[in-house]
């Protein structure tokens, strides 16, 4: 079952900001993953050999785009007929509302294209481009590729596994243990204070003047509120008294799951760490549309959920510099 997943907060609805426009890469997509097929060869057989089917290639996180005549972007996909040849590592993604089956297949390189239209894109810049459906189908097939790649033995006896389940399961032929397709639980947080003010931070690598949300993993044992409490104290000095889940949003780079959370300061004076976090700064929304405005901050931007919680507490679309 599709869910919607919006956001929106006080702020957002007072100003006119949509408040239902979806995080990206969670809008419905309109594909039933059809989990109960992964495991009947029989079905998948017939499914790949269907003349509706369709194909596409993903490699090192990218799959070729291209433009359609309507203005729209769509992942290149072909029939299984016309697809590379591959067994091993073949991805059943799901059934569309048509009842078209889609497959991705992982692939050293991406294949070339003869009219030279398409191009590589990966999720960061297709994400923003492509319809629900095709988001969708990217976004699971680019996780299952990453963890393909990167769990190729066993962790119990370190013999190498195949792959099973239509991408969906590791099998060791040694212990006869079968491994999960993993997911990382990471916290995302917009902090604010009593006097409304916004707590953005800039890390290590980040360019000059490149802010945006906090951010941290969970750690083993630690339930969700915990961590954005922990990390905000960590990365910040600052601490933290209630917290309330926005939303979530699929993050396979490599393998995470990003949850979004509002937090309210009990404490305001910012102490960075220095190792992950270089600079924090409180921002009034008077603050931070100065400082985008002048140049001088560069907030988040893209698919990612925390332009959208900035967004959220900031009650309209970011400013874009003018200087």
């Amino acid at each position: 079952m599709e869910v919607l997943v919006s956001i929106s907060t006080e702020h957002a609805a007072a100003d006119g900001l949509a408040a239902d426009r979806p995080v990206s890469l969670t809008a419905p997509s309109g594909i039933d993953r059809a989990a109960h097929h992964r495991l009947d060869e029989a079905w998948l057989a017939a499914a790949w050999s269907h003349p509706t089917t369709r194909v596409f290639v993903v490699s090192g996180g990218q799959v070729l785009i291209d433009d359609t005549p309507d203005g729209g972007t769509e992942i290149v996909m072909t029939p299984a007929f016309e697809a590379p040849a591959t067994e091993t590592h073949r991805y059943f993604l799901g059934t569309g509302e048509d009842g078209v089956r889609y497959f991705a297949l992982q692939k050293d390189s991406l294949p070339g294209r003869m009219d030279q239209s398409a191009r590589p894109a990966g999720l960061r810049e297709a994400g923003l481009l492509l319809s629900p459906r095709d988001a969708g189908l990217m976004v699971h097939a680019v996780a299952l590729e990453n963890w393909q790649r990167m769990h190729r033995f066993c962790s119990r006896c370190g013999e190498r596994t195949v792959v099973a389940a239509a991408g969906h399961i590791r099998r060791c032929p040694g212990c006869g243990a079968e491994h999960y397709p993993r997911t990382d639980p990471a916290v995302i947080m917009l902090v604010t204070d009593d006097q409304d003010r916004a707590l953005l931070g800039r890390q290590v690598h980040w360019p000059e003047g490149r802010f945006s949300t906090l951010a941290g993993f969970v750690e083993p044992g630690e339930a969700i509120e915990q961590s954005v409490i922990r990390e905000v104290w960590e990365e910040a000095g600052v601490r933290v008294g209630a917290v309330e889940y926005v939303a979530s949003q699929p993050w396979p780079f490599p393998y995470s799951l990003m949850l979004g959370f509002n937090a309210r300061a009990i404490s305001s004076e910012i102490t960075v760490d220095g190792e992950e976090i270089e600079e924090a700064r409180w921002f009034s929304r008077e603050d931070l549309r100065r400082a985008i405005e002048a140049g001088e901050v560069l907030p988040p931007a893209g698919i990612s959920i925390a332009a959208r919680l900035v967004e959220l507490w900031y009650g309209a679309p970011l400013p874009k510099p003018t200087a």
